[in-house]
């Protein structure tokens, strides 16, 4: 096709507006490097309590209007922000809906995301402004496809746009009941096993997967373990039938924000070539968690939600005997599961020279344990992409992950013999193997030479999101040809 698109990228969180995950830094990342490529693209969220309007100079371009809504109708408006440069961010208001703490885990988010979605595909025409394709992200975008093939297929304004729907993680799907339909306004001849039927459920995310016109997820290797029993948390069937339409495609990262040589968060920049700086990273993160201010031993960074999803765990049975036997060091931030916060307290009262952890979440801090570790943990039970592995290894710190989802499509196990890898793996998840790998990682870290060449790897290592974005383009151009080939919506 080779000509630009109109993209719409549609995702409940965005950097730097709301964020609770990764999918926020995805999304703020990948439509400024689509536009940078000369296509024309534009965000849609829901305006929530948290966005600062004065901050970011958010100003209304849709007078309010109503959609259908169950039995009745609600009534919305459109804001716009252009604090992303080049692309325009819209945001859905319905203060009832939207303005309030917190973006998810509310009783009726079935009612609120049923809204962004019906939203979304309604702004269009109150626009003027028709994308050829909306790239949709997890489940709370996930009836906007079945919108467009079923109640929308015959509007001539909006027949003809492709949807292509990314998982960024398959275990959230935005179960509810049956009476969604009814919310929802869509037909109950659509509840059924193949289509919009979830074991007697309605699932947000099943209905993406069934309706879009194509499918992508975050690493090719993660798109291939959700088509097994393990992974598929229950649609590995639904990935399995479509998985001719499935694109495994890995996140970047963003080497503005990350980047050692530029970085003002951290105590001292430094580059591949002159690690004097990462020095000195090491001892002020060592000081300032607390822990005895030395380089004869490495020390290892976990920055992480506090979850068996994380490894966590596999810590739990590790960490005991590795801080007792090794010398180490190890600096953790996160917060997540009450267990492993007392896990972790009562280590560092039991260690105290060799563990420090702050059980909340810090920007600061993370930039410094990134720029000041030796090495990074990330033995995670399943990760779809990840980002910490790549941002680690913009910092020459060296990560240590079991080979997973993205993890393993971008961490290779560095080998003493030949040189190459970038990190430090494990494949079974026992303890057994994770402890092998730290203690793999501690001999590496006794012998300068082989130190040395791992960090030059890890430097060496290209995660831009560049790459990544033409990719998504291939992808885009393959759902737009389908649709134009297809005609009017067929799967409803």
């Amino acid at each position: 096709m080779g000509s630009s698109l109109k993209i719409l990228y549609a995702s409940a969180e965005v950097v730097p507006f709301a964020k609770t995950g990764g999918l926020a830094d995805v999304a703020g990342a990948l439509p400024k490097v689509l536009a940078g490529m000369g296509h024309d693209v534009r965000i849609v969220m829901p305006r929530y309590g948290c966005v600062d309007e004065k901050k970011y100079q958010l100003h209304q371009v849709v007078a309010p209007f109503s959609i259908p809504h169950g039995q009745e109708r609600i009534e919305m408006s459109i804001d716009q922000s252009d604090a992303i440069a080049g692309v325009p961010t819209y945001f859905i208001r319905n203060d009832y809906l939207y303005n309030r703490n917190g973006l998810y885990g509310h009783a009726d988010d079935d009612h609120r995301f049923v809204a962004y979605s019906r939203g979304i595909v309604e702004m269009i025409a109150q626009l003027g402004w028709v994308p050829d394709i909306i790239n949709c992200n997890d489940w709370h975008t996930g009836l906007v496809p079945v919108y467009l093939k079923t109640l929308y297929a015959n509007d001539p304004q909006l027949c003809d746009i492709a949807t292509l729907y990314t998982i960024h993680n398959l275990a959230y799907q935005g179960i509810f009941s049956p009476q969604l339909m009814e919310l929802a306004g869509l037909p109950w001849e659509l509840f059924t096993w193949d289509k919009l039927a979830f074991w007697n459920q309605f699932n947000f995310m099943k209905a993406g997967l069934i309706y879009a016109d194509a499918l992508s997820t975050v690493s090719e290797n993660y798109a291939k373990e959700i088509q097994t029993p393990e992974y598929g948390e229950g649609l590995q069937g639904v990935m399995t039938y479509r998985r001719t339409d499935l694109y495994g495609i890995i996140n970047g990262i963003d080497y503005d924000i990350w980047n050692p040589r530029t970085d003002p968060l951290i105590p001292a920049n430094f580059t591949p070539d002159d690690l004097t700086g990462k020095a000195k990273c090491k001892a002020a993160l060592q000081q300032e968690m607390g822990l005895p201010v030395t380089d004869d031993i490495p020390l290892y960074g976990l920055i992480s939600r506090l979850s068996s999803q994380k490894g966590l765990d596999l810590l739990d049975n590790v960490l005991p005997k590795m801080l007792h036997q090794q010398e180490m060091q190890l600096v953790v931030l996160g917060t997540g599961d009450p267990h492993y916060h007392q896990m972790l307290e009562k280590l560092t009262k039991l260690y105290p020279e060799k563990l420090a952890a702050a059980l909340k979440f810090d920007n600061t801090l993370a930039h410094h344990i990134y720029a000041g570790s030796d090495a990074f943990l990330m033995p995670s039970h399943y990760e779809p992409c990840g980002l910490g592995q790549m941002i680690s290894l913009a910092y020459g710190t060296l990560p240590v992950v079991r080979a997973t989802g993205g993890l393993a499509d971008t961490v290779h196990a560095y080998s003493p013999s030949t040189g190459t890898g970038n990190g430090f793996v494990f494949t079974e998840y026992t303890p057994e193997a994770l402890q092998r790998a730290i203690l793999r990682t501690q001999k590496c870290y006794g012998e300068s030479d082989c130190w040395r060449q791992a960090i030059a790897n890890a430097f060496n290592s290209d995660f831009s999101w560049e790459k990544s974005a033409e990719k998504y383009v291939k992808v885009y151009e393959k759902a737009v040809a389908k649709v134009k080939k297809e005609g009017l919506g067929t799967r409803g």
